[in-house]
């Protein structure tokens, strides 16, 4: 991605003085960002029409063909980890990446990152004075928090001149923000149950809505290893170039090392166990591997950089375990089969005298399937008030514990650094801490865990 892309300079999409003066701190531009949609940043409105408007006026993506390939991720989970094996290893290669990903956990910063960091906040709000002055320009058009961000993270990319773009799906696929820009590959990391309202009540539903990021005659990556019927039919509708892992890529290996496997006989092996804990971490960096095999004539990796990208890699409340006694692991699992993967990590974890598990959730997820996963695992449960739109109520979450049986003392605490600070009170130094339900719910944590003396 060029300069070039971006609107001259005397164009509409340079801000006129009645607006939000370019220079704003980025605190200001994100309360103009919550302030266009009446529920803030929980805010949600499919569809492409509006960002579109807006991304015409801001000529974006010219060229982008010739110039920068773009990889799209969507999937119900493992979204954020294969972004980050791809920034990873494309780094190490040699790449200047741009990567946008959400929600973020402590700073809006954290969604968009240029070379694994955290954009800072003067070029960030420069890409969001375009954005404004073009929204304004194309007829005050009302773009939700997550669209906003995504053109001005584009905005951003353009202005850094990246090599590469990855742009992780927000919700869905088909008409999240993100699909209205072309990919040069598309990767579904697997299709669940979550945000049914949104998406529809069963997989079937669900992977029509994921499939719509694949494009006519592009690699499609599915990592699925059972994917919906609907998902099949819409890539071959489209005459997508479906990948399916298990048949055109996949992985085997034991718990030391493990070989990628790829189409022609390609064989990537004697690579260690990704650093991200977790038996699903391979799944996500083969699907990395497999899209980054889709572009290697435009993006080629050596062996040094796969390795390096799959091992040098944090990404924070992802089975994160935090140093020290008793052990605390944060997670962002949130719906039914994330959850049963965090259950599956905690076995994999050692022997702990009693788990304490500190839980936060929205109310439009799958509460009760989520927490079942983790029934006769926990021996005190944390419960946590959501004081955010969708927010769950302690009360709802101990009523989901209660009706489905699955053990453990009960307790309601009115936000999630109270139920921290009880669970660290209640916990013996032989324990263990879990902290997962909602990004909220591991950002309040992971702040008070800075705040410890």
């Amino acid at each position: 991605m060029r300069s070039e892309e971006q609107q001259p300079p005397g164009s509409s999409a340079e801000a006129p003085s009645f607006l939000i003066a370019p220079h704003s701190s980025l605190a200001h531009w994100l309360r103009h960002l919550e302030s266009l949609h009446p529920k803030g940043q929980a805010g949600i409105e499919l569809g492409l029409d509006r960002v579109a408007r807006v991304k015409a006026e801001l000529g974006q993506q010219r060229g982008q063909r010739e110039t920068c390939p773009v990889i799209v991720v969507g999937g119900t989970n493992g979204k954020g980890s294969t972004c980050a094996y791809l920034e990873h290893i494309l780094s190490y290669a040699g790449y200047r990446t741009g990567c946008y990903a959400s929600p973020h956990l402590l700073a809006y910063n954290e969604r968009v990152r240029l070379d694994r960091r955290p954009i800072a906040d003067a070029p960030l709000c420069d890409a969001f004075a375009r954005v404004e002055a073009a929204r304004v320009a194309a007829g005050e058009v009302p773009l939700t928090y997550f669209e906003f961000g995504t053109l001005a993270a584009w905005e951003a990319f353009a202005a850094a001149e990246v090599d590469v773009v990855i742009l992780e799906v927000g919700l869905g696929g088909r008409l999240d923000a993100v699909n209205v820009y072309e990919s040069d590959v598309a990767v579904v990391t697997g299709v669940a149950l979550d945000h049914t309202d949104w998406l529809g009540p069963d997989r079937e539903a669900i992977g029509r809505e994921k499939a719509g990021i694949f494009r006519a005659g592009r690699p499609a990556i599915c990592a699925d290893p059972q994917p919906p019927i609907s998902l099949l039919d819409h890539a071959a509708a489209i005459g997508a170039d479906l990948r399916l892992i298990g048949r055109d890529f996949g992985y085997f290996g034991d718990k030391t090392q493990w070989t990628w496997w790829g189409g022609n006989g390609l064989r990537r092996g004697g690579l260690a166990n990704p650093g991200l804990r977790g038996a699903q971490q391979l799944a996500n960096a083969s699907a990395a591997l497999a899209a980054l095999d889709a572009v290697k004539a435009r993006l080629p990796v050596d062996m040094q950089s796969v390795r390096r990208g799959l091992i040098e890699i944090e990404l924070a409340g992802r089975f994160q375990v935090v140093p020290g006694r008793p052990a605390v692991v944060l997670d962002v699992a949130h719906n039914p089969q994330a959850v049963a993967a965090l259950a599956a990590n905690l076995g994999d974890m050692g022997f702990y005298a009693k788990t304490h598990a500190v839980v936060g959730m929205l109310a439009d997820k799958d509460v009760a399937g989520a927490l079942a996963a983790l029934a006769g695992k926990v021996d005190h449960w944390h419960l946590a008030t959501l004081a955010v739109p969708r927010g769950a109520a302690a009360e709802t979450l101990a009523r989901a514990v209660a009706d489905q049986g699955l053990g453990g003392r009960v307790d309601c605490h009115a936000d999630p650094a109270s139920a921290f600070a009880a669970a660290r009170e209640a916990a013996g130094e032989n324990d263990r801490i879990l902290v997962f339900g909602s990004f909220y719910t591991v950002a309040a944590v992971m702040r008070a865990l800075e705040e410890r003396p």
